[in-house]
Order: structure tokens, then sequence, then C-alpha cells
């Protein structure tokens, strides 16, 4: 009996630095790549050496809240991608992948969670933002719609 081919899935944590990109086989986290450099630099030469490596059948990303290039520029290039190569693009909320903590909002104000609501709070110290792939994503919840979660704070 032939043994069933792995799945690949691909996990970006683009909305802060560095931008974080997993490798997932079968749910499990096998590779991770760092990057400092801006994700209009870095982003798509890094998509293209992996779907180059593995055959991947879903990239999620971070949708949002949190830089909105980023969160942009992920998003057209994941579409693109899903459209030219049939490869599933999903989204989920930052907040899912940094224990739920702050994330960078603009100037000193920051998103926060209550509840299911997001708000920006002001913080008069910068609130160091730590996101991690997790080592599997069986668990991952990811959100109905795929499109960036844009959450406009008050100036």
């Amino acid at each position: 009996m032939q043994k069933p081919s792995p799945k690949y899935e691909l996990l970006i944590i683009s909305i802060a630095s560095p931008l974080l990109l997993g490798v997932y086989e079968d749910g499990k986290l096998i590779k991770t790549v760092s990057s400092e450099l801006k994700t209009s630099e870095i982003l798509l030469p890094l998509i293209t050496e992996y779907l180059d490596c593995y055959d991947i059948s879903r990239i999620i990303y971070t949708r949002g809240p949190g830089s909105y290039m980023a969160i942009k520029l992920t998003y057209i290039m994941l579409k693109t991608i899903e459209i030219l190569r049939g490869i599933e693009c999903a989204g989920c909320s930052g907040f899912a992948l940094n224990d739920g903590e702050p994330i960078k909002a603009i100037g000193n104000l920051y998103f926060i969670k209550e509840k299911e609501t997001i708000i920006t709070k002001k913080y008069e110290q910068p609130v160091k933002m730590i996101f991690t792939l997790p080592q599997s994503i069986h668990d991952l919840e990811l959100d109905e719609e795929s499109t960036p979660e844009y959450i406009i704070p008050a100036v």
C-alpha cells in the first residue's frame, strides 16, 4: 500500500518585524524563516523559493491588525498565487500568534482585543511585540474571510 503524500502549508506573519514564514508538513512545523527586511523586498522571493521546494496546498497569513502596507502586499501576492496556481489563501488574526498581546498600530497606539472587539489603546512606553509560529497549525483558528482586516485607529 502506498503511503499518502504529505500535505504542505505555509504560514506567514508579515504584520510586524521580523517577518516570519513557517513551512508545515501535515500540520506540523518543519522549517522556520525570519527576516528583518521589508515585506516588499523579501516576501515574494521567499514564497517562490518554498513553492519550488514543496507542493504547497494552502498559504495562511495574518490578515490583521498590524502594518497596513504589509497586509496589503501579502494579500495581493497570495491572491495572485491563488488565482494563477490554485493554492488556497486563508487568513487568521494576528492575536492568534502573539498570545493576544497588543499589536502596534501607529505612534504610541496599539490594537488590543477586548472579548471579540478590537480597539486601539495608547501606551506611554513601547510594547514589545513577539509573534511566534506555532509548532502545529491543527488548532489555529482561521477566519471565514481571507481579505485583509483593516482597523483604522482614530487619529
